[in-house]
């Protein structure tokens, strides 16, 4: 997750490729009774975080080495406008600096989120944190320095062969000009930098580690209700267990809800005070900024979407139907129409589908993203403490690392597979091609090259269906992913706008005013083929994509490129799969619209979202003719 200049200032926390909302609730098998320790994890079952660090030693020593450099860094103060070589001394040394201060971060991230409720790693990740707050402050200087420099001085700078690595990042820091402030004042804004975080770091302890669901009475025995666990309830054929689950669950989140609208209610005033100061119009504007993003695209999506709603809404109605029910609830919407299609899928077995479904973008992909998940990429299985979800995690130095929490008996997690293998190997094809002050893409980007996988092993496996059971369950898996990273992202990020305008009019985030606003987008979205639970409305308080604003929609936006340019590779020619490639080697030398441009799609207007919405409508029609 990266601060407000990505190579500007040092983070306190790395930057994950974080998986949608459908997939935080990924669960172990269901026929373990108990959710294992760490300890009882099989290394080769786990990351090797030796690419990074060969221990906590090693770690500790890096750090005490970076906290020594951190002094350093006040030497170059006043001195990057007298020449570019003066300028490419810093900015050379900086770049060492953040290297080290991104291996630092990302070995005590990973670390954390192994059990996030061990003592050691959470102490690693304080004591980072600290450091990197005082080299944060130490270098607030830089950003103000650089845009004093006179124009025209800059213009000659940027010619100088010393500073070609530099060019990308000097010239983004640039459009910055208008938000940059006094040396002073950046100042203070790096000290408070360490307390930002403190609203997302307490939802995530309090819901993945403090907040025990108890456990839920099956035929089988009693089974652990967790976050991880959660979809497997939601999947499960039998209502009386979803129903039962639902409730419990929600329970829990109503007994703390004035705790959670809190703590969000904190995140969202942080979003707006930190927009204020920059001289941003509001919090939106300041967080579409970096990605040189226009607001009318985030408003095309949610117009796009909201003018397609019927096919969705007709979604629904077919799976009450299909399910034979009077009235459809929210705990309906997740159990598969075709259960029996659902086959045992070990680890090795997912990635040999994975690799089959992505042949067609080469040998050297494909062997590549496959000796990464055979080896020690990915950390694969659920253990108690362990965050929820999954998440790509890949940075300029160590291995692009996968957090899983993966489950034998549901194909959804194979999908996942594909989903974060296409991250990772998007970062591996970034950090190839890019220095390190540049190599980093965005979010927006990220979410094609994911969805472009999942996309692709799609088709693979409806085109080898053996069974017309299969071939409905695949069609309504599609369907349902469609739904939930394209509507349901999209209600997210309806949900963010709202919120943020709530706060920036004056109006205060309580519960209540939190819950209804929700329920009118549960509503809007879900149709009126659904009845939805009094504690339905408590969804919204317990997404943690919402700590990081305004992100969401990247998903909505990514899954329409990465459609249209799916159809565009598997129809074209050598050209077209090497203009995605060009597209995953952009790293950071481009803003995202400008590189999807390069990949074939125009993302600055709305036909792709439309084009997306169409794609389901026809999901769901075969969806409609597949089960009679």
């Amino acid at each position: 997750m990266s601060r407000f200049y990505k190579k500007a200032k040092p983070r306190t926390a790395p930057r994950r490729i974080v998986d949608t909302e459908r997939a935080e609730d990924y669960a172990v098998d269901m026929a373990a009774t108990t959710i294992p320790a760490r300890s009882g994890q099989r290394a080769e079952d786990t990351w090797d975080l030796s690419t990074l660090f060969s221990d906590d030693a090693a770690w500790g020593a890096a750090l005490a080495g970076y906290e020594g450099r951190i002094e350093q860094i006040a030497a170059y103060r006043g001195t990057l406008g007298g020449s570019a070589e003066k300028l490419a001394d810093y900015l050379d040394f900086i770049r060492d600096f953040r290297i080290l201060e991104e291996r630092i971060a990302y070995y005590a991230d990973l670390r954390q989120t192994e059990d996030e409720g061990a003592n050691a790693a959470r102490t690693m990740m304080g004591k980072f944190a600290m450091a990197a707050a005082r080299a944060q402050a130490a270098s607030s200087w830089e950003a103000p320095e650089i845009q004093r420099i006179p124009g025209r001085d800059m213009e000659g700078f940027l010619e100088n062969p010393r500073l070609a690595e530099h060019r990308v990042y000097l010239k983004k820091l640039l459009r910055y000009k208008p938000h940059i402030l006094s040396d002073a004042e950046e100042r203070l804004i790096a000290l408070h930098a360490e307390g930002e975080a403190v609203a997302s770091e307490t939802f995530s302890v309090l819901t993945n580690v403090d907040l025990d669901f108890g456990t839920v009475d099956t035929p089988e025995g009693p089974r652990p209700l967790s976050q991880s666990t959660w979809s497997v309830f939601m999947e499960s054929p039998d209502r009386d267990i979803r129903r039962r689950a639902y409730g419990q669950f929600y329970g829990r989140f109503e007994s703390h809800k004035t705790s959670l609208a809190s703590l969000y209610s904190g995140s969202v005033k942080n979003d707006v005070i930190r927009a204020r100061v920059r001289g941003f119009a509001s919090a939106r504007q300041a967080a579409l900024f970096p990605d040189k993003v226009n607001e009318e695209v985030y408003d095309n999506l949610i117009a796009a979407v909201s003018a397609n709603l019927g096919p969705l809404h007709r979604y629904y109605e077919i799976r009450k139907k299909a399910l034979g029910l009077e009235e459809l609830r929210h705990y309906d919407v997740y159990v598969p129409l075709v259960p029996k299609a659902v086959k045992e899928t070990s680890w090795n077995q997912a990635v040999d589908l994975v690799s089959r479904a992505l042949a067609p973008l080469g040998d050297e992909y494909v062997e590549t993203l496959r000796s990464g998940l055979l080896g020690r990429w990915a950390d694969r299985y659920e253990n108690k403490g362990k965050r929820s979800g999954a998440f790509s995690a890949g940075s300029f130095t160590g291995a692009p690392y996968i957090l899983m929490n993966y489950k034998n008996d549901s194909i959804r997690d194979v999908f996942t597979l594909a989903h974060e293998g296409g991250h990772s190997m998007h970062s591996w094809y970034s950090v190839r091609a890019n220095p390190f002050m540049h190599y980093n893409y965005t979010i927006f980007e990220a979410e094609v090259a994911s969805t472009f996988n999942e996309e692709l092993l799609f088709r693979h496996l409806a085109a080898s269906a053996g069974t017309p059971e299969l071939k409905r369950y695949l069609v309504n898996k599609r369907a349902d992913d469609i739904m939930a990273t394209l509507y349901r992202q999209t209600m997210f990020a309806e949900f963010e706008k709202r919120s943020h305008e709530l706060e920036e009019g004056g109006v205060p985030l309580t519960v209540e005013t939190l819950r209804g606003e929700y329920r009118k987008l549960l509503e809007k979205y879900f149709g009126p083929a659904m009845v939805f639970e009094e504690a339905s409305d408590l969804e919204g308080l317990r997404i943690p994509h919402f700590y990081r604003a305004f992100y969401v929609y990247k998903y909505s936006t990514g899954i329409s490129a990465a459609l249209a340019l799916a159809e565009r590779v598997l129809a074209g020619g050598s050209r077209e799969r090497e203009d995605y490639f060009a597209f995953l080697k952009s790293g950071g030398s481009r803003y995202p619209i400008e590189s999807l441009a390069v990949a074939g799609v125009d993302m600055s207007v709305p036909a792709p979202v439309e084009a997306a919405c169409k794609t389901f409508g026809r999901l769901v029609d075969e969806l409609e003719g597949l089960l009679g």
